[in-house]
């Protein structure tokens, strides 16, 4: 595998993980996680950020999607975090306004080691039939959390649960692609701190 790469292990008594990722690939994914729904979130993820992407997860699914959705966010963000280095070179920032039919998303990125998650979508927002809408806000937490990054979610209209989380998902992959991205004109670190 060529590129900014990563990969991890992450057992514990509820997730068994195993994933890899290359910042620089062309969105190829083989994504298992016992959630089918999940899954195809994943495969776009991986198909819209160009971020190639290889999950395994067995999970307490039994009990419910909460630790396998969260600890797949956990462990994306730490091979992300691993895989860019030390930053030299990107872009830093990233933003996406996604539409998918009646639903429109923005997620803002800055990969600024100073994680943050700022989620917001109205009261009630409903749930894709197989996967509660408070796992997609999750999963986006242990990214930022995981990744250091500042990420902000807005769900500014939709109706159909399956095309809010579609174009969340979309739109974090589309703007951490363009925050990851190498930019020929940044010399060093993106930053006046020279640290990121």
């Amino acid at each position: 595998m060529t590129g900014r790469n990563a990969q991890k292990s992450r057992r514990t008594a509820e997730t068994e993980i195993d994933l890899e990722i290359n910042l620089d690939g062309s969105g190829i994914s083989e994504i298992d996680t016992g959630i089918p729904f999940f899954d195809h979130m994943l495969t776009l993820f991986s198909k819209h950020g160009l971020f190639d992407l290889k999950v395994r997860v067995q999970g307490d699914i039994e009990v419910d999607f909460h630790h396998t959705i969260e600890d797949t966010g956990i462990v994306i963000g730490e091979c992300m975090r691993e895989a860019l280095g030390t930053k030299e070179g990107i872009s830093r920032y990233g933003s996406a306004y996604l539409p998918m039919d009646e639903t429109l998303a923005r997620v803002v990125v800055d990969l600024s080691n100073r994680p943050h998650l700022e989620f917001r979508a109205p009261a009630g927002t409903p749930s894709a039939p197989n996967m509660p809408f408070t796992l997609v806000e999750e999963f986006c937490r242990a990214v930022a959390s995981n990744l250091r990054a500042n990420i902000h979610v807005e769900l500014l209209y939709g109706r159909d649960g399956h095309h809010i989380a579609e174009a969340i998902f979309k739109g974090l992959a589309r703007a951490l692609r363009e925050a990851c991205e190498k930019d020929a004109r940044v010399k060093g670190i993106p930053s006046t701190k020279e640290a990121l």
